[in-house]
């Protein structure tokens, strides 16, 4: 008797476990449908391919593109912003004024870069995805974004250390999505201090520029060679030696020409204006962008005094050029 109840309740347990299992398929079975699979995280642009392009001129300047592993230089840094928003940047991407990015005229596009500015220290990491700035002695031009958290974004050019580097992919993937990574370790006073000296020596050492040779018909503009320095063909027309016989000085402005201060080119005539405005100079298109003359002048010497004044306001390439 035992044995049979013993079996019964075997029987009765195993039914209902079968039953529950049957229960439990039909509920996976029949129950709601599972969301779909989140998509995938799309990054908005990428580092690939990286673009160097080929030698370009712009206002009489040529500039060759160059990948520099190593590239390290202090000079002056403007930004930009809504001007150029949503527009595209040389290397094909959207502009957005807001992301952290920069504007080189020779370094690979992308390239990754520590922006240091010489007055604080402070430190940030920049993605150059652009060609620029064509003014003067300008080494970057960085976003209206990547200013503010430089902490530039006040008056004119600020003095800067501009170093490519190579930073971790988490970093690379953050500033691709247009957001900021945290400022690097705070530059020491003792390094500012070189690289104040630095800047400031180079400022002062820039060579006069040399008078041009007498030629019968106006010269071609000049081309900088494969191995010449992005600037070192800056054009700066100095008045030809004079005859053995001098013209009296009523007609001397009339035998050489009008004098004129060359103060940069800009991308928008916006800053042309803002420039222009800053040293009493007048605008022209020239191509593609906004040039910004002082003058005319009717010696050499009016030019040179103008020309003081220019870098005085922060425009440290300004140019003495001459109307034949």
């Amino acid at each position: 008797m035992k044995s049979i109840v013993r079996e019964g309740a075997l029987i009765a347990g195993a039914a209902l476990l079968l039953s529950g299992c049957g229960v439990m398929k039909d509920k996976r079975d029949g129950g709601p449908a599972a969301g779909p699979a989140p998509a995938p995280v799309v990054e908005r642009v990428s580092d690939r391919p990286v673009k160097l392009g080929d030698p370009y001129s712009v206002a009489g300047v040529t500039y060759t593109p160059v990948d520099v592993a190593d590239y390290d230089d202090v000079g002056y840094a403007s930004w930009y912003g809504d001007e150029l928003a949503g527009k595209p940047t040389a290397n094909g991407e959207t502009f957005d004024p807001d992301a952290i990015s920069a504007a080189h005229k020779t370094l690979p596009m992308p390239s990754y870069v520590e922006v240091t500015a010489l007055d604080t220290g402070r430190t940030i990491l920049v993605r150059i995805n652009d060609r620029g700035p064509m003014a003067n002695d300008r080494l970057i031009d960085l976003s209206r974004g990547a200013a503010q958290q430089l902490g530039i974004t006040g008056g004119g050019p600020a003095a800067v250390r501009v170093r490519r580097t190579n930073p971790p992919q988490a970093e690379r993937a953050q500033l691709r999505a247009g957001r900021a990574v945290p400022a690097r370790i705070a530059t020491p006073d003792s390094l500012l201090a070189i690289l104040r000296k630095k800047l400031k020596a180079e400022s002062a050492s820039k060579p006069a520029p040399k008078p041009a040779t007498p030629v019968a018909a106006q010269p071609a503009p000049p081309v900088a060679s494969g191995k010449a320095k992005p600037g070192d063909d800056r054009l700066a027309v100095q008045p030809s030696k004079p005859a053995s016989k001098p013209l009296p000085a009523k007609d001397a402005t009339a035998a050489t020409g009008a004098y004129q201060v060359q103060v940069g080119a800009f991308s928008t005539e916006a800053r042309a204006d803002t420039a222009a405005k800053s040293v009493g100079g007048t605008v022209a298109k020239a191509g593609r962008y906004w040039r910004v003359r002082m003058g005319p002048f009717a010696s050499d010497a009016e030019a040179r005094a103008a020309q003081g004044k220019a870098r005085d306001k922060g425009f440290r390439d300004a140019v003495v050029v001459r109307d034949r």
